[in-house]
């Protein structure tokens, strides 16, 4: 069994640059002769040997955030459970505007998505921007509406 003690180069000291010819790295200390990379403190980043460089190749993005759409999904089930509530009147067309006016949604949401998860027992109508295929079966079998706008 081997220790740690023994172990080949274990002990073995960096090599010292610079320090004579029988060193083997002695004069230039290996970095061949003259130019940009044999000077110290100098290194040639992103250069990719006259390939058009990585932050070439990329479109650029800088200070222009690229602007996400805020999109408020409802669920129908969470639509019952406003109604059980009371909060949300069968009578009047359910909108962004009305949900961001009773605190539903968020108010910086420029779109409202309804999905289908959960079942709905009430008619209501609803204008909204999107909606999924099963909402919308859902709602039209109960004899509500969803007019979608863009």
């Amino acid at each position: 069994m081997i220790s740690l003690n023994n172990r080949e180069k274990i002990n073995k000291s960096k090599m010292r640059v610079g320090r004579g010819i029988g060193s083997g790295k002695g004069k230039t200390c290996g970095r061949g002769v003259k130019g940009q990379k044999a000077r110290s403190g100098v290194a040639i980043k992103s250069f990719e040997g006259g390939q058009m460089p990585l932050y070439r190749r990329l479109p650029k993005r800088g200070f222009n955030p690229i602007p996400k759409e805020k999109i408020a999904i409802l669920n129908l089930v969470k639509i019952q459970s406003f109604i059980d509530q009371k909060t949300i009147n069968v009578n009047e067309i359910l909108n962004s505007d009305l949900l961001k006016k009773l605190k539903l949604i968020n108010k910086n949401s420029m779109k409202l998505k309804i999905l289908g998860t959960g079942e709905i027992k009430n008619k209501i109508n609803i204008e909204a921007n999107l909606a999924s295929r099963s909402a919308l079966e859902k709602i039209e079998k109960i004899g509500g509406s969803i007019k979608l706008k863009n």
